[in-house]
């Protein structure tokens, strides 16, 4: 357009669409609408969740190109990211459960999730049962007409505990039972999908953009239908991810594989040393021999068990509380994941909604300790470790 006065011309820069070449790394597409030709090409992009973009709330093409990122990765049929991962994880549930309906739930869980289940259940009237996990014989014996969704978690937090996912997903198979898997704790080494999992969620927060610096979530479905459902669900309640958190996971995932290495490799060699500290009653890692699920683990997680453990301290809750405290190269902080160690007392901090009967169910101790490994040298973070526990005897 020409002869255009300047204040109209301000409000109306032109737009660049690159031709003859394409950018290298994903633009951020930080303007949140789009502008269509006829009104057919707007209605259509009410559609569905891989239409044409018209605002942000519904769709932008950075996010976009992050949810094709991870979907490839997980070999789903799509994805949904959001902005953090109790959205995705919110986002999941609500869309498809209602009330009167039934979780069966692994006791084992972040505890975000095992607040959201409990709320569902007062506000909602949706029925939940808790298993340990350990045996796909609990799956079925708390099976009922109106099971809607089967959660699971493929590394509990923060016990390490391992689910058998071939042989849990095989438990609900030809029932209308959804099974949920997060798999925050094993991106790259674990694709549930592959296993029978119908949606997995992530936390990008952690290892997915692996930096500290995003907050995110992200849900994949093996079934597009369940994604568009999901999908339309989520534009109610504005879930969303922004465009910037978006790119600076996309940075994250070209180091994903590499980092998630390093840390397994770090985190099996520290779990073996803490298992012979004289003020450690006990260590929780899949990679070690004596975990119980070990030999799940080797099935599930060939190439690494992750770089998250936990460990017993002899002292209990003031062992517990004053070894977070010692640690000075590690940090003390409650997420994990990233290229820094973070430590955390899980009873006084992320389970924190858990009573006492809650926490001994789900295997966590007044002295259990969460070790999230980075990736700064094992012997730097060996030599932090020692003198907190030290300080903790």
């Amino acid at each position: 357009m020409t002869g255009l006065h300047p204040q109209t011309r301000a409000v109306h820069p032109p737009v660049i669409v690159p031709e003859g070449s394409e950018p290298v790394g994903v633009p951020i597409y930080q303007g949140h609408l789009f502008s269509f030709d006829s009104g057919d090409g707007l209605a259509a992009a009410f559609q569905g969740p891989d239409e044409a973009f018209f605002y942000g709330r519904m769709g932008n093409p950075t996010v976009r190109s992050l949810e094709r990122a991870v979907t490839e990765l997980e070999g789903g049929a799509g994805a949904l990211a959001t902005a953090s991962g109790m959205g995705a994880i919110s986002a999941v549930l609500l869309a498809v459960l209602g009330s009167g309906d039934h979780v069966i739930a692994q006791s084992a869980l972040y505890g975000g999730t095992h607040a959201l289940l409990l709320d569902l259940a007062e506000r909602w009237g949706v029925e939940v049962t808790f298993i340990p996990g350990d045996d796909p014989a609990e799956v079925r014996d708390a099976l009922r007409p109106n099971t809607r969704v089967l959660y699971l978690e493929t590394v509990a937090n923060p016990t390490t505990h391992v689910t058998d996912l071939p042989a849990f997903t095989e438990a609900v198979r030809g029932r209308d039972v959804l099974t949920v898997v997060d798999n925050t704790f094993t991106p790259i080494l674990c694709k549930p999908i592959e296993h029978g999992v119908d949606v997995v969620i992530h936390s990008t927060t952690k290892y997915l953009s692996g930096h500290g610096d995003v907050v995110g979530g992200i849900a994949v479905f093996a079934d597009s239908s369940v994604h568009h459902r999901v999908w339309k669900h989520s534009l109610e309640l504005g879930t969303a991810a922004a465009p910037f958190a978006a790119w600076l996971t996309i940075r994250g995932l070209a180091t994903l594989p590499m980092r998630v290495a390093r840390q397994s490799a770090s985190a099996l060699d520290i779990a073996g040393r803490l298992a012979a500290h004289p003020s450690v009653t006990r260590v929780h890692y899949p990679g070690l021999s004596d975990h119980p699920q070990h030999e799940v683990a080797r099935r599930l997680l060939p190439d690494g068990a992750g770089g998250v453990l936990a460990f017993e301290l002899a002292g209990g809750r003031d062992a517990g509380g004053t070894f977070s405290e010692a640690v000075r190269l590690i940090g003390l902080g409650p997420s994990l994941g990233a290229a820094v160690s973070l430590v955390m007392h899980p009873a006084s901090t992320s389970h924190r909604q858990m009573d006492a009967a809650s926490l001994a169910a789900a295997g966590i101790g007044e002295g259990t300790v969460r070790l999230s490994i980075g990736l700064e040298h094992p012997d730097d973070l060996w030599a932090d470790l020692e003198q907190a526990l030290a300080k903790a005897a």
